[in-house]
């Protein structure tokens, strides 16, 4: 490959995608994976997931494996049960994709031992997944919980 080729391939990949178009290029697990994640439909998370999955990320509280993301599901679903996500750019290269979104809903439930009141709640978040055999095996992803505290009300910052 050309100098000339991949400087062109790096623009497109680059590219901000919208969320159809990157649906439309993402492997069928990566897309049931966020199927799963914009609606807690658990037969969604099994499409998506390896058995040996691995989050290299775990935050504290939640098991490791498959029953990782379904548990933050779950919880998450508690503080805002209309939670969505948006997927704005996905980079796919080889058995890596790469994920960049934002979650919205509004916080009606509980976190904690906070009530929400209703705000509105919208984060981003990054996520880096391997996939193997068609299935999502690995996952390394961050989240802006500072801003997602903020507006559940949970933390505040001090200017």
């Amino acid at each position: 490959m050309s100098v000339k080729t991949s400087l062109f391939a790096l623009a497109v990949a680059l590219l901000p995608l919208s969320p159809l178009a990157a649906a439309e290029e993402a492997p069928a697990a990566v897309t049931a994976f966020y199927d799963f994640w914009n609606s807690g439909d658990q037969a969604q998370l099994a499409k998506a997931i390896a058995p040996g999955f691995t989050d290299h990320t775990l935050p504290a509280g939640r098991p490791q494996g498959p029953e990782g993301p379904a548990f933050a599901s779950r919880n998450f679903r508690k503080a805002v049960p209309d939670l969505s996500v948006t997927i704005t750019k996905m980079i796919v290269s080889g058995d890596y994709v790469t994920v960049h979104m934002t979650f919205h809903g509004h916080f009606t439930g509980t976190f904690g031992s906070h009530q929400g009141q209703g705000q509105a709640i919208d984060f981003i978040a990054t996520d880096l997944l391997k996939l193997t055999d068609g299935k999502v095996s690995d996952n390394w992803h961050i989240e802006d919980n500072l801003t997602l505290l903020t507006k559940m009300g949970v933390a505040k910052v001090s200017e």
